[in-house]
């Protein structure tokens, strides 16, 4: 799929991630590769209500912007894109939302989310049954970008399900196109919800 084709789904996406309310002010980022392996992610500070194809930015492998417009900034979250790319080289496309659920549930829970009997586990790939236990990584949150690429490579082996969360921040899922990303990303935040409600009871 070309460049084009996949920022115009992708905006799609972000509208109506917007509309839920999972990137509240300026908040969250997202990235993909095109079809000459260059990465591209959304710019720092951009309005997702508002955000258009000129707001996404070219990136090298050092998290560095490649473009002409230096009014321009990355994420401040590039580094963590970075990482899981290099960590999971399938992936192709990454989704980072502030849903209210993961971040709610995170301030009750440490190192992971457990979920189990739910029938929605079975929207992450290799789950097939919901009597099965599921766990997502739960991260400590950071502003030192070194600290989630220590994390992340040292709970590969947990990351299963191409998704992650970090505390009382938001969640990371990703695949090998938007359509897999979007399955991952509201799956986990669906499950969050609904484990969230539950304990509230």
């Amino acid at each position: 799929m070309s460049k084009y084709s996949i920022i115009q789904e992708l905006i799609e996406t972000i509208k109506v991630y917007n509309l839920k309310g999972w990137s509240p002010a300026t908040s969250t980022n997202y990235s993909f590769i095109d079809e000459n392996n260059q990465m591209w992610i959304s710019r720092s500070g951009i309005d997702k209500s508002i955000i258009s194809e000129i707001d996404f930015i070219p990136i090298d492998e050092n998290a560095y912007f490649t473009g002409n417009n230096l009014t321009f900034k990355p994420s401040a979250e590039t580094a963590i894109h970075l990482f899981i790319y290099k960590l999971f080289p399938e992936t192709k496309i990454i989704l980072h939302s502030h849903g209210l659920y993961p971040v709610l549930l995170s301030s009750v829970k440490k190192n992971y989310f457990e979920f189990q009997g739910n029938e929605l586990q079975k929207g992450f790939d290799g789950e097939v049954s919901h009597l099965s236990k599921l766990r997502i990584p739960l991260i400590e949150n950071s502003q030192e970008m070194s600290f989630f690429e220590k994390e992340l490579w040292s709970r590969k082996s947990e990351i299963l399900h191409s998704c992650f969360a970090i505390s009382k921040h938001g969640t990371y899922a990703w695949g090998k196109n938007l359509f897999e990303a979007k399955r991952h990303l509201e799956t986990l935040d669906y499950l969050c919800q609904l484990e969230w409600n539950l304990i509230q009871k």
